[in-house]
């Protein structure tokens, strides 16, 4: 008898309940069995409940233990403050797992991309440290920065990022097991230590500590301005990366635009108590309601919960299905194709019932 698993659901706004209840679909055929808590978040219930974030949905997740969530909207200077972000930090979410894999019939400058990105999720300028501009707190701020020799203008913003030795440590061990796990045989830390000594210094002397604990894993560090570079020209050769958070950022949408962009990037957060899988892209609020979405990046999410659930050989049949369709190029969305052939695109409802003819 399969095991029933209990998930919560969290559709997301924008385009988030579209592609998942695409992925939901295939995720059904898949033979695992799913009890979804659906709760809702984000812009859509801030008339109802007051927040993006309501305390029902943490517990829901507390209860649950694993999350599967669409995107959702995030105000770019004003409103609330990101949901992720808070959901990452309340739940203690500390790793961003990315992984970034060409699939055949992509479109892509590179012959192989199968890269992982292990993000550091909750120090960093990330945090949500900030003195905004003008205010009392701010001025007294940037007095005691001039007594100490530190000349910052008077209109500044000014934003704080926390590294700490046991943050770092926890992520880079982290990495260095996922890479065991998983039969990754190399891993890289990402920093700028060359410029920011007391941060990313300390975060790099950590990941050299840590390196020393698993001599089966071939370790080196990189600059992030010269990983950037080499993601571009040679990302064959990366297997495992391990970075701060604001670099992780950066780099896993970097590495997205290699393999075909977001619509393909799936993430997962996970905690040492809960783990949360969401894709890498927005919400897309001006296609809600419209169904064009590619829902790949958001089934790839599911893929990545099912493995974390144990249900392996339902996420490979997910997965080599997806895989299959992608290659065959039939039935793909708008952001697939070339804008020369944009308009034989399928919608975000006609791809999973492809990937579920090609699971039967």
């Amino acid at each position: 008898m399969n095991k029933i698993h209990n998930i919560t659901l969290i559709p997301g706004d924008g385009i988030g309940p579209e592609i998942t209840e695409a992925t939901k679909r295939v995720v059904a055929e898949s033979g695992v069995s799913i009890v979804w808590d659906e709760v809702q978040a984000g812009a859509d219930v801030m008339d109802k409940y007051g927040t993006p974030l309501p305390q029902h949905v943490l517990e829901s997740i507390k209860t649950n233990k694993v999350a599967l969530k669409g995107p959702i909207t995030t105000p770019v200077g004003f409103g609330f403050r990101s949901v992720n972000v808070a959901l990452r930090q309340s739940l203690d979410l500390y790793v961003c797992l990315r992984p970034c894999k060409l699939y055949p019939g992509i479109k892509s400058r590179c012959e192989k991309v199968d890269l992982v990105i292990v993000r550091e999720n909750t120090e960093d300028l990330y945090a949500g440290i900030e003195y905004e501009k003008g205010k009392p707190e701010t001025l007294e701020l940037l007095s005691k920065l001039k007594a100490d020799g530190h000349i910052i203008k008077e209109d500044s913003g000014i934003s704080i990022k926390p590294i700490s030795e046991s943050g770092s440590r926890r992520i880079l061990d982290w990495g260095f097991k996922y890479a065991l796990k998983n039969n990754r045989k190399s891993l890289v830390a990402v920093h700028k230590a060359n410029i920011m000594k007391f941060t990313d210094g300390m975060y790099l002397a950590v990941a050299r500590e840590v390196a020393e604990k698993y001599p089966q894993i071939e370790f080196k560090d990189l600059i992030v301005d010269n990983m950037s570079m080499q993601l571009v020209t040679c990302p064959e050769k990366y297997e495992v990366l391990v970075l701060p958070n604001l670099y992780g950022d950066i780099l896993s949408d970097l590495c997205s635009g290699l393999i075909g962009g977001l619509g393909v990037a799936p993430g997962a957060n996970i905690g040492d108590e809960y783990a949360l899988f969401e894709p890498t892209h927005g919400s897309d609020p001006r296609n809600k309601g419209k169904y064009i979405d590619n829902p790949i990046a958001q089934m790839l999410s599911a893929v990545m919960m099912l493995r974390h659930i144990d249900e392996n050989e339902a996420a490979d049949r997910i997965e080599n299905a997806i895989s299959d369709v992608l290659e065959e190029g039939t039935s793909l969305t708008w952001d697939l194709l070339p804008e020369e052939k944009r308009n034989q695109a399928v919608g975000t409802l006609e791809i999973a019932e492809a990937i579920v003819r090609k699971m039967k």
